[in-house]
């Protein structure tokens, strides 16, 4: 069971469930917030937040590697998504932000195959545009929804990860970046064409 009061970090990032995220900790009250959780083994909640606008809904994150601790008391730490939560109440007891949250469960419904199968080969389309290889999806994540693990490679704005991350279905979250690519994939062709025209032999085809 997950505690429902949790620690709250908001931050101008969107972290999803199966992602990694590199954090460095710099802030005393969040210096003190790491120490908490490495010495209760907690997870604590990533919230997407801009200026004065932060988010309800936002993801957990555990700990799993400190890769460094400072002598001035920054860390830096490895971290990577959990579950995806929704703030229910703020809490000011600490010196950092807590929150009672609720976590909400997928609906259960299952992407039709023959539209992940189309996804998939959109996204393999794309990956190889982007990074020259197709992607190769590790055994271990495969606990994580595919929608998840397709989107930490994609290059989608904030806004865009924010969207994937409030909606409970996969179904959804897929029809989403189906939609997505259908309309990168064009400009990542161009790009890949320009790269292509400008590493031949130093002249431009008209």
């Amino acid at each position: 069971m997950r505690d429902t009061r949790i620690p709250l970090f908001p931050l101008n990032v969107v972290l999803l469930p199966g992602g990694s995220l590199p954090l460095h900790i710099f802030e005393p009250r969040y210096r003190q917030m790491v120490r908490h959780c490495l010495r209760h083994k907690l997870e604590f909640g990533m919230i997407f937040a801009q200026e004065s606008n932060v988010a309800t809904v936002g993801c957990t994150t555990q700990i799993v590697n400190v890769l460094r601790e400072y002598p001035t008391g920054e860390f830096d730490i490895l971290t990577e998504g959990r579950a995806v939560f929704r703030v229910f109440d703020l809490l000011s007891e600490r010196e950092y932000h807590e929150a009672i949250v609720e976590y909400l469960a997928d609906s259960g419904e299952d992407a039709e195959s023959h539209k992940e199968d189309s996804l998939m080969g959109m996204f393999q389309q794309c990956h190889s545009l982007m990074y020259s290889e197709l992607w190769s999806p590790s055994a271990k994540d495969a606990i994580w929804p595919l929608s998840y693990r397709m989107a930490s490679h994609l290059p989608l704005a904030l806004e865009e990860k924010q969207a994937l991350l409030e909606m409970r279905g996969e179904p959804a979250r897929q029809d989403f970046l189906r939609v997505w690519l259908s309309k990168a994939l064009p400009q990542f062709e161009q790009r890949s064409r320009a790269r292509h025209r400008a590493g031949g032999n130093g002249h431009s085809l008209n």
